[in-house]
């Protein structure tokens, strides 16, 4: 059996040497497993390469950048039974490679996920902001939805059997091919185990950025369910902002404030439906989730003509509205007018309708070149 140990590279010139010679190369071929170290440089300007090389590691280049794009040219590149991911930093213990893919040899798990949380950090190697909040509210995220059961979503030294991660047709470029590795093994019921490792400050320069990648994986998170961010919480607004508008819609007295807000509300709401469909097509068109019924005949390409015609028909109602207000002002002689109510209503009216036409408009768009016609 031949194990690949793919490390991606950006940029790690006096490190990325120490990280290849840490692999215990020896020991794993005195346990009868052949050895090879596939390391990709993605695109450094340093000498990454050179030092890896010389380490010992085979180099492959990526063509693209991105954590995602690197892992996918050396998973195309490694030829191992078995694949052990880990960054080039220093902060994870390839020293205990062995132990660390014990239950796939053993026959417990077909892909194991380190646990740092579980382990040890040392001082300095991972910030607080990541530590006890950002990992743990990411981690509880992934485990609610699509119930993983892991502790540490985002550790970055894994193992998983070669012919299991093709069958995870993994596509992510960025940082959010980690929770798409674990989300998509998951959903596929593959046997996952969890060892508890330490991890190590970092030598370097960090290429994580906490907010920008923590919305990454919150994101790919909503385009495989987008149900629970926006259909039930859009819901709720919505129908908290129709009934505050139509209270005073048709209410004894003029509630300017209260209208405001419901009208704000409703448009809300009415967006945040409008994106759910719009992520739940997205993700039906580039094969990333699993998405419902509802959505499918939604977004189905031959339909669309009917949101177009909803959205036309809700701006035509909010013109000629709008018509009826500007004739009881003309008729004042374009003074003083107590229209407020119908004048909300015009406006209301008029943004559902051109928010619904360019969804429309946007998933037809999307739609275009694919063979979705069901």
């Amino acid at each position: 059996m031949k194990i690949s140990i793919v490390i991606p590279a950006l940029n790690e010139e006096g490190i990325v040497g120490k990280t290849v010679k840490s692999v215990p190369v020896e020991k794993l071929r005195n346990n009868g497993l052949d050895v090879e170290i596939v390391v990709v440089d993605n695109a450094s300007t340093d000498n990454t390469a050179s030092e890896a090389r010389e380490a010992g590691a085979r180099v492959v280049y990526g063509e693209k950048r991105g954590y995602g794009n690197a892992y996918l040219k050396g998973f195309s590149e490694a030829e191992g039974d078995i694949i052990v991911m880990g960054d080039a930093d220093g902060t994870y213990p390839f020293e205990m490679t062995y132990e660390f893919i014990q239950p796939i040899l053993n026959g417990e798990a077909d892909f194991v996920m380190g646990s740092r949380l579980k382990g040890d950090i040392k001082d300095g190697a991972m910030p607080a902001l990541h530590r006890y909040i950002g990992n743990p509210f990411l981690t509880w995220v992934l485990n609610v939805l699509f119930k993983s059961g892991i502790s540490d979503a985002h550790c970055g030294m894994r193992a998983i059997k070669k012919d299991v991660l093709d069958d995870l047709n993994l596509k992510s470029s960025g940082m959010e091919f980690a929770s798409e590795m674990v989300i998509e093994a998951a959903r596929k019921n593959v046997r996952m185990a969890e060892i508890p490792i330490t991890y190590y400050p970092r030598e370097g320069e960090s290429k994580l950025s906490s907010f920008s990648d923590g919305w990454r994986h919150l994101r790919f998170m909503m385009l495989y369910r987008p149900t629970p961010f926006l259909l039930g919480p859009g819901l709720i607004v919505l129908i908290v902002g129709v009934a505050l508008t139509l209270g005073v819609l048709f209410g004894f007295q003029s509630r300017r404030h209260t209208l405001i807000l419901g009208s704000l509300l409703l448009i809300i709401g009415y967006q945040m439906l409008l994106a759910w469909i719009q992520f739940g097509a997205f993700g039906m068109v580039n094969g990333i989730t699993g998405t419902s019924r509802t959505i499918k005949k939604l977004v189905n390409y031959h339909s669309l003509g009917r949101e177009l015609f909803l959205g036309l028909l809700l701006l035509v109602c909010g013109v000629l509205v709008g018509f009826k207000v500007l004739f009881s002002w003309q008729a004042v002689g374009f003074g003083a007018l107590s229209e407020i109510q119908f004048a909300t209503l015009a406006l209301i009216l008029s943004i559902l309708g051109i928010q619904t036409i360019f969804s429309g408009m946007f998933m037809s768009l999307l739609l275009l070149n694919s063979d979705y016609d069901d």
